[in-house]
């Protein structure tokens, strides 16, 4: 997605250990028109899979996984990072690992939320390493769900996790993959080449 691209290069900044900060419009102050840009690009990008179900882990993902459900006009499920009094009955539950954070979440989702026979696009705001859909995809299959695709708004490409994914046979599409990140440079992969 060129706009995306475009907004990385001029609100993105680089910090140490390989973190693209996009605070100014994805993961903290929100661009809410531009999310819902994005959302109708996801929406685009899988319109002919049926998708019934977007699932997202909290708390980043949540904003650009209700864009495409907005979009698509279905409902979107977030996994919680821990079980809360606020979560009752049985759930479905498996363990991420954080590449930002450096630490692991036990993630679950009520059972009565993801259902055998939902078609479920995952979606988050980045792709690093590819733990945090891995782990998603680990719930969609204890649910008998089926995973159709995922969509991340930004790939981090070197690090391999989507390409990881895509070997495995998941149909991962993100907005924006950036293959080299350095202090003053980010170089996107062509999009005919995903």
């Amino acid at each position: 997605m060129k706009a995306l691209e475009e907004k990385i290069l001029r609100e993105g900044t680089v910090l140490p250990g390989n973190i693209l900060k996009v605070g100014s419009f994805l993961n903290h102050r929100l661009d809410a028109d531009f999310l819902m840009e994005m959302g109708k690009e996801i929406a685009r990008l899988f319109a002919g899979d049926q998708v019934t179900k977007i699932l997202t882990i909290e708390s980043s993902g949540i904003a650009i996984a209700v864009a495409a459900a907005a979009a698509m006009h279905i409902p979107a499920v977030f996994a919680k990072k821990n079980k809360t009094s606020n979560v009752s009955g049985e759930v479905y539950r498996t363990v991420v690992h954080s590449y930002t954070h450096g630490t692991d979440y036990h993630v679950v989702v009520e059972k009565a939320f993801l259902e055998a026979g939902d078609r479920v696009l995952l979606v988050d705001d980045f792709l690093a390493n590819g733990k945090a859909l891995e782990g998603l995809i680990d719930l969609v299959e204890q649910a008998g769900a089926v995973v159709v695709g995922a969509s991340c708004a930004i790939e981090k490409g070197f690090q391999h996790g989507g390409d990881r994914l895509r070997e495995k046979g998941v149909a991962v599409r993100s907005l924006a993959v950036i293959d080299q990140m350095t202090d003053d440079s980010i170089v996107f992969r062509p999009s005919d080449s995903m």
